[in-house]
């Protein structure tokens, strides 16, 4: 994988709908181990913003890692915290609003 590319997973929804989105972090909380997904639509972009928090089950080598959904507010609200201090400190650059203004003329 070249660093250009990121890492994807596909999630299967309860309609059976599948949903292909990009891993932004796998990081820790409370001793336990979270995901971060961005959901991409089918041209591979994110138009909502939207995140997904799972937890994180490592099954080793042999196994496929497992998502397990975060079910107490609780739990979610400490998990969203860390995931936000981290994207905090994420360099995603300065954005020249004036250079978009350009684009859009």
């Amino acid at each position: 994988m070249n660093e250009n590319e990121s890492l994807t997973v596909t999630l299967t929804l309860e309609n059976n709908e599948e949903l292909e989105c990009a891993v932004l972090n796998i990081f820790e909380a409370d001793e336990k181990e979270y995901i971060a997904l961005l959901p991409l639509d089918e041209n591979g972009d994110n138009t909502d913003g939207q995140i997904y928090l799972y937890r994180f089950i490592d099954n080793g080598e042999e196994e496929e890692p497992g998502l397990e959904n975060i079910e107490e507010d609780e739990e979610f609200d400490r998990v969203s915290a860390v995931f936000n201090e981290w994207l905090d400190t994420q360099d995603f650059g300065d954005i020249d609003l004036d250079a978009l203004d350009n684009l859009e003329d």
